[in-house]
């Protein structure tokens, strides 16, 4: 298996993945109540103040491989 496999399959990289598709659906429903797009980068910031903590601890109960 490659490395980029190994990476790819692991449970620290889908955690990743999952917490980046969380932020972009934050940045949709902060962009459609602003009336505009609110960019990456403070819908990045405003995620991770407000909601990341919680996030985590149901993503981590849910799939506890993860932690």
């Amino acid at each position: 298996m490659a490395d980029t496999d190994l990476l790819k399959n692991s449970d620290l990289y889908q955690e990743c993945l999952a917490e980046k598709h969380e932020i972009l659906r934050h940045k949709y429903f902060e962009s459609q109540k602003a009336g505009q797009d609110v960019g990456f980068d403070r819908a990045f910031l405003n995620w991770i103040r407000f909601h990341r903590d919680q996030w985590r601890m149901e993503h981590r109960q849910k799939y506890p491989k993860a932690s």
